[in-house]
């Protein structure tokens, strides 16, 4: 396990390289150090070089697993891409699509996906009462209320609040804006939260429908981390049509995207049952690097499909490694001069 501070200082555990010493061998291994950690960090990597030299097996494989900016957006994939080592998860523009809402809004649209009413604005567009104002009145127009404000590029529900009116929003923008330059306002859907998971590089699986019960008044961090008070329903209760219909479009989503390795695909299904118009699926976001904790949707739908944890994770190894050698003989060097 490799640990990365809020400051960004990077740090191994030893206790986990000194099993991996136990298993592996010293040999073939060099200590690396990682500078700007607190404490004295190594790292057990191949000596310099040697890439190129090692069957890909040997390689190790990396399992991101940093939700948000500088982690899930491509940043840290870019760092693999150029280290040349394998990695779980989407890469460099999967990841990044996916990550920022508003990019990935436009692109969903385009594949003929369903989504909520939106809009989005840029931080300098807010900079003043005037513009605020006016960027009110465009949400009371265009959607209507109550919203959802979020951050374009963040994960875990983190900035994302509610607004039922005008009073309430000025607040939310300026929540959203602690976390990025963007934001994004949502129409508030009346639908019930149907999660996918999704897997695969070339070819492509679907999960069955797992539904949330959140505990608060939406699926925020407090549910998804701290209380744990949500509850969920593998497979949903929809018909064998309707999940069918979400599966598909899960799955194009998830090509739109240019997603790779793995996603979880989140919905609103709105079957008229609370209180909605009954328009049946609209897409709420694909997350790339999806939760694995005991709690955590993506390894509970796999779950329930029959694959366990270990299998799913030597799976998505192997999906790393898969790109890894398709893309090895294709992807050229950068050259100065």
């Amino acid at each position: 396990p490799i640990g990365i501070s809020p400051d960004g200082a990077w740090s191994v555990s030893d206790s986990a390289l000194a099993l991996h010493r136990r298993d592996a061998g010293t040999e073939s291994m060099v200590q690396v150090e990682i500078g700007g950690a607190s404490t004295t960090p190594t790292a057990a990597l191949p000596a310099a070089g040697a890439a190129d030299q090692l069957a890909l097996h040997q390689l190790p494989v990396v399992i991101p697993v940093l939700h948000g900016p500088n982690g899930e957006d491509g940043t840290v994939q870019g760092l693999l891409e150029l280290a040349g080592l394998p990695y779980v998860g989407p890469g460099v523009l999967g990841s990044a699509l996916s990550m920022d809402k508003a990019v990935a809004k436009v692109l969903l649209a385009a594949a003929g996906i369903p989504q909520a009413k939106w809009l989005a604005r840029r931080s300098w567009e807010l900079g003043d009462a005037a513009a605020i104002a006016s960027f009110t009145s465009d949400v009371a127009s265009e959607i209507g209320w109550p919203v959802f404000v979020k951050p374009a590029n963040m994960g875990s529900s983190v900035g994302v609040s509610k607004a039922e009116g005008p009073d309430e929003f000025g607040h939310s923008l300026a929540e959203a804006m602690r976390f990025d330059d963007t934001v994004v306002v949502e129409e508030a859907i009346r639908g019930r939260e149907i999660e996918f998971a999704v897997i695969g590089n070339e070819r492509v699986e679907v999960s069955a429908p797992g539904e949330i019960f959140p505990g608060a008044s939406f699926y925020d961090y407090e549910d998804k981390y701290v209380n744990a008070s949500a509850n969920y329903a593998i497979p949903a209760a929809i018909s064998p049509q309707d999940q069918l219909e979400g599966q598909r479009l899960a799955e194009l989503a998830y090509r739109t995207l240019r997603c790779e390795g793995m996603a979880r695909v989140d919905f609103f299904f709105d079957d008229g049952s609370t209180g909605g118009d009954g328009r049946g699926w609209v897409i709420n976001e694909a997350n790339t690097i999806p939760g694995f904790t005991p709690i955590s949707m993506y390894p509970k739908l796999w779950e329930a499909a029959g694959v366990t944890h270990a299998q799913l994770v030597e799976r998505l190894i192997e999906l790393a490694e898969s790109r890894f050698e398709r893309r090895r003989g294709r992807v050229g060097r950068s050259r100065v001069g």
